[in-house]
C-alpha cells in the first residue's frame, strides 16, 4: 500500500499548507505571511506579557526573603534572561522561525530539537494551570463560582480565539491592552503618591528574613523567577512574523525587536515588583492577617481597589482585570503550547491532524494541572522547573553565541530543514543532559545545603561550558549532512533577510518560499530538477525525496552568510 500511504502524506501536506487555522504550525513563516509593521507585532507580543503571575511570584519570593533580597534576585534573574535570550530571539526575527527550528540547527538535530519542545510544550501547560488558577480564583471571589467550575471556565473560554491564530491574537491584544494597563496602574500610581508611607514600609519589609541582604536570597529569589525564562518562546512565537529588516524600517525594526523580544523580561520584572508592593501593602496596610493568601493577585489587586473605592466597584474592577489578563496570556500559553505539539507529533508520527487538536491537548493537560492545585505549590514547581529550563535555552543562546560566532564549527544560518540536517546532534541533548542533572543534584542537596540556593546558576554554567566543548570535540560534525540544498539561487537577500523567491513544491503542488524548499531526489518526467517542501519531507516517512549525504558536509559552509 505505499500508492496510499503516499496519497495520505500529500493531504497532510496539502492540509498543512492551508495556513488560515495552522499558522504554520511547525515551518518558516513565509513573507506572503508577514503583513504587519515591525511595531503591530512587537505591540501584540507585548500583549501577551499582561499575566499576573509575575505578580505572585515577586509576592512570593518577597513575602519570604525581604524587600530587598527579592528585588536584587528579580534584577539579576531579568539581565541574565535578558542576555541569554537576545541571540535567540534575534534568529527567530531575523530568519521567521520558532524556537523549534531554531533549536534544530543550534546543536540539536532534526529530531533531537524534541527534548527542546516537550520541555517548552510542559511550560505552556504549567503557566496555563497557574493564569487559570487566577482567574478561577477572581471568580470565585466575585460571583462565588466554586473552583473546579472556574478551572473549567478558564480552559474553556480562549478556545473559540485560539483556533484562529495570530489574526485573532493581535486583534485581541489591540484592544484590551489598553484597558488592562489603566486598570493596572492607575489606582497603583494613585497610592504611590497619596500614601508615601507605603513605599516606606515597602522598601524597609523583611519578610522572613533578618533584614540583612545575603546573596543566597538573592539567588534563591532569581531561582523562581528563572523559571519565566520559556516566555521568550512564547515571544518568539509572536516575532517569528516580524517583516524583512530594511534601511527603511531598521529603526522601528530594531526598537521593536528588543522590546518584545528579549525585552519583555523588563516588564516581568517590573509586574514581580508590583507584586511585592502589593503583598507588602496589604501585609501591612489593608489586613495583617491575609498572610500567605497575599501571594494571591486576585487578593492583591482587590485590597488596592478596596482601600480606593466602594467594595461593590472594586470587586467589579478586580474580576475585569484579572479576566482580561488571564484571557490575554492563556489564549498565547495555548496558541504556543498548540505550536510546540504539533511540532512533536508531526516529526514523531509523520501526520499531521490540525493545530486545534493540539490546543485541546494542550489545555487537557493544563486543566488537569489545575485540578491537582498546582497554584499552591508555586515557588517549588517554578524553582525545581527552572533548572532544566536555563540548562535548555543557555544551551541555544551558546550554541549561537559561541559555537556559530566564535568558533565557527556551528553553521551562522540556522537550518530546520529535514535532508539538511543530520537527525541527532549530541552537542545540544549532551550539553542539556549534563546542566540539567548536575544542577538538580544540587537542587536536592547532593552538594551540601550551602550550594543549594545555588542550583540554577549551575546550570546555566554549565551549558556555557559543554556546549562549545562539545562541538569541539565533535568538530562539528554532525551539524549538516550537507552543505547544498541543490538549489542554485541564494536563500537569502541582499540585505540579509530570508528570500521571497517561490518555488513549485512537486509533491503538495503548492508554491513555498526559497528557505522552505530543497532540490529533490526524485527528476522530473523528464530528468529535470524538481523541488521538495520541508513541509513535504517532514510528513513523508522515507527519504525517497532526500538528497543524498555529501561525503564532508562541513558545519563552515554557512559562516559566511551575511546576518
Amino acid at each position: 500500500m505505499p500508492g496510499a500511504r503516499a496519497g495520505a502524506r500529500g493531504g497532510d501536506a496539502r492540509a498543512a499548507a492551508e495556513d488560515s487555522l495552522e499558522d504554520y504550525a511547525f515551518r518558516y513563516v513565509p513573507r506572503s505571511f508577514r503583513r504587519w509593521s515591525a511595531l503591530s507585532v512587537g505591540g501584540t507580543a507585548l500583549g501577551s506579557i499582561a499575566f499576573l503571575a509575575d505578580f505572585s511570584i515577586g509576592a512570593s519570593i518577597g513575602l519570604e526573603h525581604g524587600t530587598s533580597n527579592a528585588v536584587l534576585g528579580i534584577l539579576l534573574a531579568s539581565v541574565i534572561i535578558f542576555l541569554v535570550g537576545f541571540p535567540v530571539a534575534f534568529y527567530a526575527a531575523r530568519y521567521n522561525l520558532d524556537l523549534d527550528l531554531i533549536a534544530r540547527g543550534s546543536g540539536f538535530g532534526y529530531y533531537g530539537s524534541i527534548i527542546t519542545t516537550v520541555v517548552f510544550a510542559g511550560f505552556t501547560c504549567i503557566f496555563f494551570a497557574l493564569e487559570g488558577a487566577i482567574m478561577a480564583q477572581g471568580l470565585e471571589v466575585a460571583v462565588g463560582i466554586p473552583l473546579p467550575i472556574g478551572y473549567v471556565i478558564s480552559t474553556v473560554a480562549v478556545i473559540p480565539i485560539v483556533v484562529y491564530g495570530m489574526r485573532a491574537l493581535e486583534r485581541l491584544h489591540f484592544w484590551t491592552t489598553p484597558l488592562w494597563l489603566a486598570l493596572a496602574l492607575v489606582p497603583l500610581v494613585w497610592i504611590v503618591f497619596t500614601q508615601p508611607d507605603a513605599v516606606g514600609e515597602f522598601l524597609g519589609f523583611t519578610g522572613e528574613s533578618d533584614g540583612t541582604v545575603s546573596f543566597s536570597a538573592v539567588v534563591a529569589s532569581a531561582a523562581v523567577c528563572f523559571a519565566l525564562t520559556p516566555q521568550l518562546a512564547e515571544q518568539i512565537d509572536y516575532i517569528r512574523v516580524m517583516p524583512p529588516r530594511t534601511s527603511a524600517n531598521a529603526k522601528s525594526w530594531w526598537a521593536s525587536f528588543v522590546f518584545s523580544g528579549p525585552g519583555w523580561v523588563i516588564f516581568s520584572g517590573t509586574k514581580q515588583v508590583i507584586g511585592l508592593f502589593l503583598a507588602v501593602y496589604l501585609v501591612t496596610k489593608v489586613d495583617p492577617s491575609i498572610a500567605d493568601r497575599a501571594v494571591e493577585p486576585v487578593k492583591q489587586f482587590l485590597g488596592m481597589y478596596q482601600s480606593l473605592l466602594p467594595d461593590w466597584i472594586a470587586l467589579v474592577f478586580a474580576l475585569v482585570l484579572i479576566v482580561i489578563a488571564q484571557v490575554k496570556i492563556n489564549v498565547t500559553n495555548a496558541y504556543s503550547g498548540s505550536l510546540a505539539w504539533s511540532n512533536v507529533y508531526t516529526r514523531v508520527k509523520k501526520h499531521y491532524p490540525g493545530r486545534t487538536v493540539f490546543v485541546v491537548f494542550n489545555l487537557v493537560i493544563a486543566l488537569a494541572l489545575m485540578l491537582m492545585d498546582v497554584f499552591s505549590l508555586i515557588s517549588f514547581v517554578l524553582s525545581l522547573y527552572a533548572n532544566v529550563v536555563m540548562a535548555w535555552l543557555v544551551t541555544i543562546s551558546a550554541d549561537i553565541v559561541i559555537n556559530k560566532h566564535l568558533l565557527g564549527l556551528s553553521p551562522r544560518f540556522p537550518e530546520f530543514r529535514r535532508g539538511m540536517l543530520h537527525n541527532w546532534n549530541p552537542v545540544g541533548p549532551v550539553s542539556v543532559g549534563i546542566a540539567s542533572l548536575l544542577s538538580l543534584l544540587c537542587f536536592a542537596g547532593a552538594f551540601g545545603p550551602r550550594l543549594q540556593p545555588f542550583s540554577v546558576l549551575v546550570a546555566i554554567g554549565a551549558a556555557v561550558v559543554v556546549t562549545p566543548l562539545m562541538a569541539i570535540l565533535t568538530r562539528g560534525r554532525f551539524y549538516l549532512r550537507r552543505s547544498s540544498d541543490g538549489i542554485p539561487s541564494p536563500i537569502l537577500d541582499r540585505d540579509g533577510n530570508p528570500s521571497g523567491e517561490r518555488l513549485r513544491c512537486h509533491v503538495t503542488g503548492y508554491t513555498f518560499e526559497r528557505p522552505d524548499m530543497l532540490a529533490s531526489a526524485e527528476a522530473g518526467p523528464r530528468g529535470e530538477v524538481q523541488f521538495v517542501s520541508s513541509l513535504a519531507l517532514a510528513l513523508d516517512d522515507s527519504d525517497r525525496y532526500v538528497l543524498p549525504p555529501e561525503p564532508a558536509a562541513s558545519s563552515r559552509s554557512g559562516r559566511g552568510r551575511k546576518v
